[in-house]
């Protein structure tokens, strides 16, 4: 049984829909990030770096226990430990893993600021926004140009590249972007969320999602945003 500690965050949700698609049992343990559980000492004992996910596998590498933080790491993990989601052949192999880094290293750090300084600091920062809105728009467009020519990331088959980029697209609107300018990319969308796994994946933390509403709606409260941000207003 793998254990999942997450939340409803573009990364958390990466790694519950990968469980979801390879069929892995697992337990998700809710770690409620707008509340400061991620900061308690039991947690960083499991992840230094007090962020979410992190899985706890009681059955890892010659049945020894193991613990995994970082959203990439835990993908390739599992793509290893399911057989599921990475292409053995090197060419295929090779595009999935340069559209995974494309995401961990430019998709979610890039997107992670345009929604921040577009939607919860009320667009004060003009400078901050206009930079951020304009290089997701940028991002945008390389995906859209890559979906194009192909059905997936990394080619014909669904792998841990659309896994890990998938929840960075969904919120589009609070990243200042209009997800219909992007045909391509919109439909891609729309296959990965009619997915049976996606389905299931949206019960996951289900009776949490209200927090995840007051997100969207940028009604976070002054200890949420102390949490996630730094400062309450």
């Amino acid at each position: 049984m793998i254990q999942l500690y997450t939340w409803l965050t573009p990364n958390g949700r990466k790694i519950s829909l990968m469980l979801e698609e390879t069929g892995l049992s697992y337990e998700a343990i809710p770690v409620n990030i707008g509340r400061g559980k991620q900061h308690a000492a039991e947690f960083l004992r499991i992840n230094p770096n007090g962020k979410v996910p992190v899985i706890v596998d009681a059955d890892g590498p010659d049945g020894q226990a193991i613990t995994i933080f970082e959203s990439t790491a835990i993908l390739l993990y599992l793509a290893q430990k399911s057989g599921k989601f990475l292409p053995a052949s090197s060419d295929e192999y090779w595009r999935t893993l340069q559209w995974l880094v494309f995401q961990s290293a430019n998709l979610g750090p890039m997107l992670g600021q345009a929604q921040h300084f577009f939607h919860y600091t009320g667009r004060e920062h003009k400078y901050a926004t206009e930079r951020y809105t304009t290089e997701a728009r940028r991002l945008y467009t390389v995906l859209e140009q890559q979906l194009s020519r192909t059905t997936y990331l990394g080619g014909d088959n669904y792998t841990i590249a659309d896994i890990a980029t998938w929840p960075w697209i969904r919120p589009s609107k609070i990243q200042g972007i209009t997800i219909s300018e992007y045909p391509y990319l919109h439909a891609w969308r729309n296959r990965i969320e009619k997915r049976p796994a996606m389905i299931r994946e949206r019960k996951v933390l289900a009776e949490y999602r209200q927090d995840q509403t007051s997100s969207a709606q940028n009604t976070l409260s002054a200890e949420a945003r102390k949490h996630l941000f730094g400062r309450e207003d």
